[in-house]
């Protein structure tokens, strides 16, 4: 799964829009106030966090876009 298939299988679930951030993908505006997101890392990783006091805080990283994917949408399930 890639980060386009991602978006569209948590629109499928219903997941509300303002929960997650996916770099170039869904970046909500106005940013909400705290939410779950996906980005690339500065060596070619995969990143997943969450967003909230206004910091980004890493919860993990990953080895493919796949797998960031597959770990964000766990953590929205």
């Amino acid at each position: 799964m890639d980060r386009t298939e991602l978006h569209r299988a948590l629109r499928q679930a219903a997941v509300p829009p303002g929960h997650y951030w996916i770099e170039s993908v869904h970046e909500p505006s106005p940013t909400p106030v705290d939410f779950l997101w996906l980005r690339g890392g500065p060596d070619g990783s995969w990143e997943t966090g969450v967003y909230e006091r206004g910091a980004f805080h890493l919860i993990a990283r990953h080895s493919s876009e796949a797998a960031a994917c597959a770990h964000l949408r766990e953590l929205l399930a």
